[in-house]
């Protein structure tokens, strides 16, 4: 696997090092993880952005909706007796 480096300031460096020390951890295990769950978190809220944008374009394409009391009615019954199915859609 090709090696990348990254340039801290100093105050960083002294924190990273602070705190990696406090968990009983190397700083390059604390920038290993930090990426990680910086690229997780990122990846999601892109995956969140791409559903959106495609749930925009297929309402703008057939004009079908429910209304947010609609959504809200229906989620709020999830897991309870009461379940029901999806509300319909409108025009």
């Amino acid at each position: 696997m090709p090696t990348t480096s990254i340039k801290l300031d100093d105050e960083t460096k002294i924190r990273m090092k602070r705190l990696a020390e406090a968990r009983g951890r190397s700083p390059h295990w604390m920038m290993r993880e930090a990426i990680s769950q910086y690229l997780t978190r990122e990846e999601a809220r892109e995956s969140f952005k791409q559903e959106a944008l495609a749930s925009w374009a297929e309402y703008r394409e057939t004009g079908e909706y429910v209304t947010a009391e609609e959504a809200g009615a229906w989620l709020r019954k999830w897991g309870s007796r009461d379940e029901a199915d999806a509300p319909r859609c409108h025009k």
